[in-house]
């Protein structure tokens, strides 16, 4: 599992990005030096954080890149591979006394030293640390202070979704049910949610948002991801970035628009009827088995009317794989000429993309880009979908 974040150091995202040609990989498998070299090679990704690497296997990976002189670590903390950089992450279940349901968190350290302490410690309390999302045995405030012992990170991962989420069924009403407010970094939106929805709620007000979420596969890095101030792609300029040390900072945060996630709506989980929040039951299939959107769980729990006048602009994209007329050779096609998707979608113009690809699709990225097509909103674990004619 991985997630996206973009570093430009230079401010300007994506200048003169797509003016010469790259060789575009074939690799399909979701592996740690995969991962590396889609967000280095294809996507224009700065810093990639991989949030399986308290696992042995991906540790021993990124020492067997290291031995080859393929990779190396930064003395500001990350793994540098190609023009990437690698957070070295782990994502955890957490669900002590103080929980209502399971809540994922993501830990970022430093260094591969630290991590393998961060790991030592994990054996001793989940069951199988060579998995991904593993069951967390202990309190989230000790998983909280064991990060910070270690100089790491601490986020609270897809805050709202319904499932193995802090707001989605962790806590009642505030985060300080289960956590210390002081030993988190930032809070993940993750899908279905942007900053206007989650600065409803007062108590994000003084965190970061991160506008990344998990991948899962290698096509959707990048989905959403952040564009940040930094003077180089690495640990210390990250974590300084969230805290707004040093002129650090998010810029801006690009990710799908909220209706295109798979939770933005109240949905039965059984026919994907949309649902009135206050629904006990479907009216067309008549199953109890209700799964609440995170448009109406933030409703619940707003408490303030107007967003933070400083948050950075949240930039809506849909990733090119959204597209219906849009398949795999033709994306391979849109990379060879302009080398990232990131390009594609956001700064390639309408004449440069007719010279490769048909009229109607040109013109549907271009519209996609300025957000002209209709959108089918998702809910219940199905993605919203955009329609092109």
């Amino acid at each position: 599992m991985l997630q996206s974040f973009f570093a430009d150091m230079h401010i300007h995202i994506g200048r003169d990005m797509y003016n010469h040609p790259v060789k575009i990989t074939g690799a399909k498998t979701l592996t740690l030096t995969n991962v590396l070299k889609e967000a280095s090679r294809n996507k224009g990704i700065h810093l990639v954080g991989v949030i399986d690497s308290h696992a042995p296997a991906v540790q021993q990976e990124i020492k067997e890149l290291i031995k080859s002189g393929h990779a190396y670590e930064l003395n500001d903390g990350g793994i540098r591979f190609e023009n990437v950089t690698l957070l070295l992450g782990s994502e955890i279940e957490i669900y002590d006394e103080h929980c209502r349901g399971p809540i994922h968190v993501l830990c970022f350290l430093p260094t591969l030293n630290q991590m393998e302490k961060f790991s030592a410690w994990l054996t001793t309390k989940m069951k199988n640390i060579t998995l991904s999302s593993q069951r967390y045995y202990g309190t989230a405030k000790d998983l909280q202070y064991k990060v910070k012992e270690l100089a790491g990170v601490f986020i609270p991962a897809h805050v709202f979704t319904p499932f193995k989420s802090m707001y989605g069924k962790g806590v009642d009403r505030s985060m300080t049910e289960v956590f210390d407010p002081d030993l988190l970094d930032a809070i993940e939106l993750g899908l279905s949610s942007d900053t206007a929805m989650a600065d409803q709620i007062s108590e994000l007000h003084d965190f970061t948002f991160l506008s990344n979420s998990d991948a899962h596969s290698l096509p959707k890095i990048a989905r959403e991801y952040q564009e940040l101030i930094m003077a180089e792609a690495s640990f210390k300029e990250f974590n300084w970035a969230l805290h707004q040390v040093y002129d650090r900072e998010v810029k801006r945060n690009f990710g799908m628009n909220p209706h295109l996630g798979k939770y933005y709506t109240t949905v039965c989980s059984q026919c994907l009827e949309p649902l009135a929040a206050s629904a006990l039951e479907c009216h067309h299939c008549e199953s109890k088995k209700i799964v609440k959107g995170v448009f109406d769980r933030i409703k619940e729990l707003q408490d303030v009317d107007s967003r933070k006048t400083d948050r950075p602009p949240y930039l809506y994209q849909v990733p090119l794989e959204y597209l219906p007329s849009l398949g795999p050779k033709t994306f391979t096609k849109l990379l060879e000429h302009f080398q990232t998707e990131m390009n594609v979608i956001h700064h390639v113009p309408f004449h440069e993309l007719h010279k490769v690809v048909p009229e109607k699709l040109a013109t549907s990225i271009i519209d996609m880009r300025e957000g002209k097509l209709a959108i089918k909103a998702g809910g219940g674990g199905k993605y919203g979908s955009v329609s092109t004619y």
